[in-house]
């Protein structure tokens, strides 16, 4: 969690990767980042944004993003500028998926997989989708906002059978 008063400012969210075996299609997997409105931060998401795009204000985006991962660290970077982002807004979701267009996989399919949050220097989490090696989408983070609208960090570790279009429509759902 955050200091209090202070919050959250800009934050990245890191995603890696090995290729896939020599003769297999492309594993891709994505970031995925949904943000609620201050007034229902359990309804739909207002936007969501991925590889193909960013978000109206451009605080959320993607500065990094690879289709086939390289096996040389983290090779998809989403940035959240937290600090910057609207009042309208009241809690962010992040999520993790895996396209399924080469047959199914899941996290357990995947090499050297990994998700790292961060702020600066300091690691709020990390993750090897051990815990969710059966799923074919999962939640990593929630920001929301407190009371006095600093943002805070919950970790959101959480496993979903989804394709991505569904995923983006049930990432932050209530459902624990």
């Amino acid at each position: 969690m955050s200091g209090t008063g202070v919050g959250l400012g800009k934050v990245e969210v890191r995603l890696k990767w090995d290729p896939s075996p020599l003769g297999e299609r492309p594993r891709h997997l994505d970031i995925i980042g949904a943000t609620y409105s201050a007034d229902d931060p359990l309804g739909r998401p207002v936007y969501v944004v991925h590889y193909e795009s960013r978000s109206p204000d451009g605080t959320i985006n993607m500065n990094r993003h690879s289709e086939t991962g390289l096996g040389l660290g983290f090779v998809e970077v989403m940035v959240l500028e937290l600090e910057r982002l609207s009042s309208a807004y009241g809690r962010v979701v992040v999520g993790v998926v895996i396209h399924q267009d080469g047959g199914p996989r899941t996290f357990g399919d995947i090499s050297n997989a990994g998700v790292l949050v961060v702020e600066g220097y300091r690691e709020l989490l990390a993750d090897d989708f051990a815990g969710v090696a059966e799923s074919t989408a999962m939640t990593v983070a929630e920001f929301v906002r407190d009371d006095s609208g600093a943002w805070e960090f919950r970790e959101m570790v959480r496993g979903f059978d989804s394709d991505p279009v569904v995923f983006t429509a049930e990432m932050g759902s209530a459902r624990q």
